[in-house]
């Protein structure tokens, strides 16, 4: 297996204080390998975008460790860390309609980051490297000199993910990177960020709620739930062999493309109460190779069983 990028450890992130605290992720643990996609897959509300901007140090953690190459990079870090990361990690942001900066154009916008993370480029290699950036990402170079109200909602998506290659990173956030689109425009942008990780070595987080996106563009998929990441393993096997049952239900909720069969299925719904945590609490479990589990010993026999059917 390939060496480990990043490393996520008993890591907690609490907003509010006192009585209003409320602690949006607990004890989260997961590892990304260099040139993976690691799907973070849950509902609305469930911790993963607060996962991926802890990651990027937007937002501070509570505890645990984050671990970037090896290095610990939540807390107070040096100021050549945080210049190597700014340059290393990137983001592409949910919204292409509210990330992009109106009064920009788009060779601003593109080439921003440059003069942080590249400061001895001149005018004219900037200039060249934001026209490489859009060509990377099926735009033409003309677009550099137009605003970002000009574009399809696809196309203003393109900029965004130019934004965060210019500076060529090893590792990007993407949040929820095609919920915003229309589904004719998705699978483009699900193919375009495919090529660049061929292209450019790249490691993806990729954050979304949509199970069978996570199938396509993901090699391993870890499922969230309030905080709680409750299943981890490889895509197709996660898919085809779910075993925590708030994992069950997400896929139940995939629709069908055969109308009779969507209208057949059973749509199943998941309940917290189901599990009796007070003499047995959970653990990470293997049940099946390389197939981790959060469940009691009792859940692991039950659930172990009725996937070899």
């Amino acid at each position: 297996m390939a060496e480990p990028l990043l490393e996520v450890k008993n890591l907690q992130v609490t907003y509010g204080s006192g009585r209003k605290a409320y602690s949006a992720v607990q004890n989260a643990s997961f590892t990304i390998y260099k040139g993976e996609t690691f799907g973070l897959v849950g509902e609305s509300g469930s911790g993963k975008t607060t996962i991926g901007r802890a990651i990027l140090r937007i937002l501070p953690t509570t505890g645990g460790e984050i671990l970037y190459k090896g290095q610990r990079i939540n807390g107070k870090i040096s100021r050549a860390l945080d210049k190597q990361l700014t340059r290393e990690i990137q983001m592409i942001f949910q919204d292409p309609q509210s990330s992009l900066n109106e009064r920009a154009k788009v060779s601003y916008i593109v080439g921003e980051g440059l003069q942080n993370v590249r400061p001895e480029l001149s005018a004219a290699q900037r200039e060249e490297k934001v026209r490489q950036a859009l060509l990377d990402v099926g735009l033409l170079p003309e677009f550099a000199s137009r605003f970002p109200h000009e574009f399809s909602g696809g196309q203003r998506q393109r900029i965004g993910i130019a934004r965060a290659l210019i500076v060529e990173p090893e590792f990007i956030v993407a949040d929820e990177p095609i919920s915003a689109l229309d589904m004719s425009i998705r699978a483009q942008v699900l193919n375009l960020l495919r090529q660049l990780q061929k292209q450019h070595g790249i490691t993806y987080l990729f954050i979304a709620h949509d199970l069978s996106v996570m199938r396509y563009i993901s090699d391993r998929i870890a499922v969230i739930r309030k905080g709680n990441i409750l299943e981890l393993a490889d895509a197709e096997e996660l898919v085809t062999h779910p075993l925590h049952p708030y994992t069950r239900s997400l896929l139940s909720a995939i629709p069908m493309p055969d109308p009779r069969r969507e209208r057949e299925k059973k749509l199943l719904v998941y309940d917290p109460a189901m599990h009796d945590y007070t003499a047995a609490p959970p653990a990470w479990r293997e049940l099946r190779p390389r197939h981790w589990v959060l469940c009691n010993d009792a859940e692991a026999e039950r659930w172990s069983a009725e996937s070899i059917f």
